[in-house]
């Protein structure tokens, strides 16, 4: 077993600076777990103490069911892939794969077969006697990501190693990570602050924010599902827009320029709304009659070849609609917008979820 289970984990700093708050958090055997959110959220905090870099403030944590809050890093039977890869330069990718093996003291002929199996996998196998100057900044992390392989160890952890690449080849490794975990059927914790790489990626997903867990679910249950506005906001991209709106009867709500009618009832008593609408679920409409129409004035148009962006405001807010490619709109024109009210989310003033109009179509 290779399960990773976070106890009530708190981690400060200096005293009183809590960069981890009571985190309560099960990784699974042989899940991909990705710990997401914002710059200073208390993910990679939480990675490095599963690594035993950092010393646990209170709280237990368990790997394999065994209680490793005194155990050193090397006895921890994890491997960490880190951002900026932590290569050796005067060694070549062979000995860069090898040494944590030699350390151990493994035999010759083992650090061989392991070495060669995990290049093979990797698709390195031609670079083991180079230098890492010699290799791209792709190479590079296949090589550090095979340092991690022949250890052969119970937990991987990466640190956002994908963070230094270029776009195109960000996408790449995202499908070689994926396809090596398939392989190895082990342990993840994954650290990221893209949440793309987390929805590719993940067999679950934990949003962090200001040191506290916000949600764990799949990653269609948090774009689906969110928790709050806060994993609303940032789970989706583009993200979701947010509208202040106020409730009219038991269905209306009423916001800046627009009136729709959603298919069930609210509680009463909410105070001040937000509704939630992501950009797909603004159309243009055909009919001038139809419902849950909204006039807005194109800001800006970006035409991305299969999908074309546009921008309004509203409420001093920018906006965001997702058109189809072949849309004919200009900015300073005004189009009619139309919501669909059967995928929109409604949040009350502490920006807790009060609905998910998608869940009424399922029931």
């Amino acid at each position: 077993m290779a399960d990773v289970q976070l106890k009530k984990i708190v981690k400060r700093y200096d005293g009183d600076v809590l960069a981890v708050d009571k985190l309560d958090l099960e990784i699974r055997d042989r899940e991909f777990m990705v710990l997401v959110g914002p710059s200073g959220c208390g993910k990679s905090t939480t990675l490095r103490m599963i690594a035993g870099l950092e010393d646990i403030t209170d709280g237990t944590l368990e790997i394999g069911n065994k209680c490793v809050n005194e155990v050193p890093p090397r006895d921890r039977d994890i491997a960490m892939v880190f951002q900026n890869y932590a290569l050796y330069p005067h060694m070549t990718v062979f000995e860069n794969m090898a040494f944590g093996l030699r350390i151990r003291k493994i035999a010759n002929d083992e650090i061989q077969r392991r070495v060669s199996e995990a290049a093979k996998v990797l698709g390195i196998e031609e670079y083991l006697g180079r230098k890492p100057k010699a290799l791209s900044g792709g190479q590079r992390q296949r090589v550090a990501m095979g340092r991690a392989i022949v250890r052969d160890p119970s937990v991987f952890l990466f640190d956002e190693p994908l963070s230094n690449l270029d776009a195109k080849l960000r996408v790449q490794m995202r499908l070689e990570l994926a396809q090596l975990h398939q392989r190895l059927k082990t342990t993840v914790v994954y650290v990221t602050h893209d949440q793309v790489e987390a929805m590719t990626l993940a067999d679950r997903i934990t949003i962090m924010n200001k040191g506290q867990l916000q949600q764990v679910g799949t990653p269609m249950e948090v774009f689906n599902r969110p928790n709050n506005r806060f994993v609303a906001g940032f789970i989706g991209s583009p993200s979701m827009n947010f509208f202040s709106v106020s409730l009219e009867g038991a269905r209306t709500l009423q916001g800046d320029g627009f009136q729709i009618t959603l298919p069930a009832d609210l509680p009463q008593n909410n105070g001040e709304l937000e509704l939630g609408v992501r950009p797909q679920a603004l159309s243009v409409a055909t009919e001038s009659n139809a419902e849950n129409l909204w006039n807005v004035t194109v800001d800006v148009v970006e035409r991305l070849g299969p999908e074309t962006y546009v921008y309004f405001k509203t409420e001093n807010r920018v906006a965001t609609a997702k058109l189809p490619p072949d849309v004919d709109v200009k900015p300073g024109e005004v189009i009619p917008l139309q919501i669909d009210v059967n995928h929109v989310h409604v949040f009350n003033k502490d920006g807790d979820a009060i609905l998910h109009t998608a869940e009424l179509e399922r029931s």
